[in-house]
Order: C-alpha cells, then structure tokens, then sequence
C-alpha cells in the first residue's frame, strides 16, 4: 500500500496579525510629534481705544476677493495686488509713524484672501492691525 503524503499548505499564519498591527499603532502615535499652530500673534488692546483716521491705512476686501486701499479720511480708493500690500504699508508708514493698518472683509470673502492680506502685513513689519469683518 502506498501512503499518500501531504503536502505543506501555502498559507501565512494570521493568527497573531491583528497584535502587529496594534503594536504598529501604538507605535507610531507614541513617536508622533505633532506640530503646534502658531497662528496669528494679535495683541489686543486694553480697554477703549480712540484713533484718528487720519493715522489708518485701510485695506478693504471685496465679495469677489479685488483688494482695494484706502487712507485715512480720503474716500478715494486705488485697486491693489496682494502681492503690493507690503510696498504700499512700509511706503505709508514712512510718511506716517505709528500707522495702523485696518483689514476689512466681507463674510462672503474666502478665508485665504484675509490671511494673504495679515501675512504681507507681518512680512512688512505691521504690528498694530485692526480686523473687521463686513455684513454683506
């Protein structure tokens, strides 16, 4: 009589899968480092504050995200490139010591074109900046 041998099976023993795969986790979440935002460093004033519009540099946002700048009292306002907001803060604060830039926005304004606007601000070295979000 012939005995029949058996053959090994081609098979991966998954019996202790499910423990590599939780050591792994807690692995990776115990190495993890997660950055910190910063976010905008904004110092806010104490108490009531009264200012001249004379000594503001506005920066006015529109619904179809076109930036336009205006200063102080002069209702006349001149379209402008994010991307010039940095020269036209340090050529207005030259003339103007002490100015305080006034970023107004729409609600319907998407986030980023605020923060294009408060980050060419912060290149430029603008520390006092004032935020106002518009009704539509």
């Amino acid at each position: 009589m012939l005995r029949m041998r058996r053959r090994p099976q081609d098979s991966i023993p998954t019996s202790s899968m499910a423990d590599v795969a939780f050591l792994l986790l807690v692995f990776f979440l115990v190495t993890t480092v997660f950055p910190k935002d910063r976010g905008l460093a904004l110092v806010l004033p104490q108490g009531e504050v009264n200012v001249s519009q004379s000594n503001v540099l506005h920066f006015l946002i529109d619904s179809n995200e076109t930036l336009a700048v205006q200063f102080g009292e002069n209702p006349q306002q001149r379209r402008i490139r994010p991307a010039d907001v940095e020269s036209v803060w340090r050529s207005a604060v030259a003339s103007t010591p002490g100015l305080i830039a006034a970023v107004k926005t729409g609600q319907a304004v998407r986030y980023g074109a605020m923060v294009d606007v408060l980050d060419a601000l912060q290149a430029a070295g603008a520390t006092r900046v004032s935020l106002q979000i518009l009704p539509n």
